[in-house]
């Protein structure tokens, strides 16, 4: 692990799993079960749960770690194994530009959800806003072996796979906070938002 590596992971991740559960929890409708796709160790699921025990959550994920804070289970990164309405949400935090075709696992969570879809992903908007995404990328994610084919779309590309997927946008939230200052000058920006996607 490299000097920059090591700065990111006393610095970031913990205040970004921290900030996202307590977005993420005030998006996730009440009393539901929920999917989260590409959980990685779990943490972000785990304190979720802890701000909302009203939450049934399970995780999955293609690359199982040997240390995880709450079970996950392994799949292919394409299907999700699940019949049809098997859970009220599906949850993606960071995942589907980590999708050579985000649009595989949508309309699987189209399938699976009966009720909504929450997406915490990046928004290549911005100058420079396609660059500032692969440099974090890199960072945060090289070192575990994620596949990355740096797939970010614009936000009129977000919107317009929701329409064409039926889906209505509920809450959608920009202003995250996820970097302690000054980094987020650079790397918060508008780079980042959470939404929630209600079925029609």
């Amino acid at each position: 692990m490299n000097l920059v590596e090591r700065l990111h992971d006393s610095c970031v991740v913990g205040r970004r799993a921290h900030i996202l559960s307590q977005h993420l929890s005030r998006v996730i409708p009440e009393a539901t079960s929920v999917l989260d796709v590409g959980c990685g160790d779990g943490l972000i699921a785990r304190l979720i749960r802890h701000r909302r025990p009203d939450l049934e959550l399970l995780g999955i994920d293609v690359l199982v770690r040997p240390k995880s804070f709450i079970p996950v289970a392994q799949f292919d990164g394409k299907a999700l194994s699940y019949d049809d309405a098997s859970f009220d949400c599906v949850m993606f935090v960071d995942v589907l530009h980590h999708m050579v075709d985000p649009m595989t696992l949508l309309r699987e969570a189209v399938r699976v959800a009966r009720k909504s879809i929450i997406i915490k992903d990046h928004a290549r908007d911005g100058l420079l806003g396609g660059l500032t995404l692969r440099v974090m990328d890199k960072i945060g994610n090289q070192r575990h072996g994620v596949l990355l084919p740096y797939n970010y779309w614009t936000t009129e590309q977000w919107v317009g796979a929701w329409d064409q997927l039926g889906l209505q946008m509920n809450i959608r939230m920009t202003k995250l906070g996820l970097y302690p200052w000054p980094a987020t000058l650079i790397f918060d920006r508008s780079l980042h938002f959470v939404a929630r996607l209600d079925r029609a």
